[in-house]
C-alpha cells in the first residue's frame, strides 16, 4: 500500500514536479548532513568537549540506549513537502499567519539575527541565499515547513513557508491510525482493551526505529510523517536531537539514521580496497575529519519494515504479537563528503560485525 502516486500514475507536469523536488531534496539532504553531524562536531571540538560517538549497538533496531542530552548537538526538525498542505491540516499542523517566514514575523523573535538587507526571495530554494537563511531559522524551536508556494502551480517554487511549526495531533491517534492501516484494528485503539492499545502505541514508536519514551522534536517528527500519509504526495522529513546525535531521515519509502563513524587506518584502508580505491582517494572524498589518528566518517543505515509492519495480502484483520520485530536493517553505507558528486555512497557492514 502507497500513500503517494507513483511517477507512472502522474501526469506529465507532475512528474515534472517530482523530478524537480527530488533534485531539491538531494541538495537538501546534503546540507541537512553537514548541518546535523559534521558542525555538530565541530561544535564539541569549538567547546573543547570530547564528542559521543554513537556506538554500533544503538543502529540496530529496538535497541535501547542511554538518554543524555548533549548541549552542542544541532537539534532540528524539517518537514519537506513535494506539493502543499491544504488549511484543512491546519488544526493539527500548526502553519498559521503569524509564523509565516515574513520579515514581520521573523523579526518578532529576538534570538533570530537577519542580515539587514533579507528580502522575501531568500526563502526559495533556488535563490543564493536560501542554506544561509536555513541555517539562521533552524535554531529555532519546534518545526520548519518547505514547501510548493501554491501560486506558482506552473514554476513549481518550493519556498520555507512557516517557522516555529507546532505538531497537535495526538500520538494516541497516529498509533490508531497506523494500527487500523495495517490491519491490527477495525476501527478504534481501545477496541481490545487498554494493553492492546499501549502495545499499539509501542510499536507505533518501533515502526519508525525509536524508543517508546522519546519526546520532543523525534516524537513529532513521526507523529507528522503519520499524518502526511493523509495528503497524497511524497514528504520528507529530517529530524536531528541533543540525545540521538543522529541525522533521521524519513521518506515515503524508508527511514534512515546517519551518524559519525570512527575508523582506524587499517579499516580505512581495507575498506579503500573493497572498493577499488586508493586510500588516498578514499579519505579526499570521504573522510570528514580525523582524531587521535582515527578517521572520521558518515555512516548511514537504512531500514525496512518486516511483513509484520507492511498492510496483510489478504486485507484480513490480524492479532498484534509485540515481540515480533517491525523493523530491520536494509542497508548500511558510508557516505561521502557532502558536496561530493564523483563518488557514490559505499557498501559496508558494521552493525553486526
Amino acid at each position: 500500500m502507497t500513500f503517494w502516486r507513483i511517477r507512472e500514475e502522474l501526469s506529465l507536469t507532475n512528474r515534472l514536479r517530482r523530478s524537480y523536488y527530488e533534485l531539491l531534496r538531494d541538495d537538501l539532504d546534503q546540507f541537512m548532513l553537514s548541518y546535523g553531524l559534521i558542525d555538530s562536531y565541530k561544535n564539541f571540538q569549538s567547546k573543547k568537549i570530547q564528542y559521543p560517538f554513537v556506538e554500533k549497538r544503538e543502529m540496530k533496531p529496538r535497541t535501547r540506549v542511554p538518554h543524555i542530552e548533549h548541549e552542542p548537538q544541532n537539534s532540528f526538525l524539517v518537514i519537506f513537502l513535494e506539493d502543499c498542505i491544504p488549511a484543512a491540516d491546519k488544526k493539527y499542523i500548526r502553519f498559521l499567519d503569524v509564523n509565516k517566514t515574513t520579515k514581520v514575523n521573523l523579526l518578532r523573535y529576538t534570538p533570530l539575527s537577519l542580515a539587514a538587507d533579507y528580502n522575501r526571495s531568500h526563502k526559495y530554494l533556488e535563490a543564493a541565499q536560501f542554506y544561509d537563511f536555513l541555517r539562521v531559522l533552524l535554531p529555532i524551536d519546534y518545526a520548519l515547513l518547505i514547501q510548493r508556494d501554491p501560486a506558482s502551480w506552473a514554476q513549481n517554487r518550493y519556498n520555507i513557508s512557516h517557522f516555529h511549526v507546532r505538531i497537535d495531533w495526538p500520538i494516541a491517534e497516529a498509533a490508531e491510525e497506523l494500527a487500523r492501516d495495517l490491519r491490527y484494528i477495525s476501527k478504534d485503539i481501545y477496541e481490545k482493551g487498554e494493553k492492546y492499545a499501549e502495545d499499539i502505541q509501542k510499536k507505533f514508536f518501533e515502526y519508525f526505529g525509536l524508543p517508546e519514551i522519546v519526546g520532543g522534536r523525534r516524537t513529532a517528527a513521526i507523529v507528522a510523517s503519520q499524518y502526511l500519509k493523509r495528503i497524497p504526495c511524497v514528504a520528507t522529513i529530517y529530524v536531528g536531537s541533543s540525545e540521538s546525535r543522529s541525522m533521521m531521515r524519513i521518506s515515503e519509502r524508508s527511514v534512515s539514521k546517519a551518524i559519525l563513524m570512527k575508523f582506524s587506518g587499517m579499516e580505512i584502508d581495507q575498506i579503500a580496497r573493497d572498493n577499488s580505491l586508493l586510500p588516498e582517494t578514499f579519505r579526499q572524498n570521504y573522510v570528514v575529519a580525523r582524531e587521535r589518528e582515527k578517521d572520521i566518517c558518515i555512516f548511514q543505515a537504512t531500514y525496512s519494515w518486516t511483513e509484520h509492519a507492511r498492510p496483510p495480502y489478504d486485507g484480513k484483520l490480524r492479532e498484534l504479537k509485540p515481540d515480533v520485530y517491525w523493523q530491520t536493517v536494509w542497508f548500511q553505507q558510508l557516505l561521502p563528503k557532502p558536496g561530493v558528486q564523483k563518488y557514490p555512497p559505499l557498501p559496508i557492514n558494521v552493525i553486526y560485525s
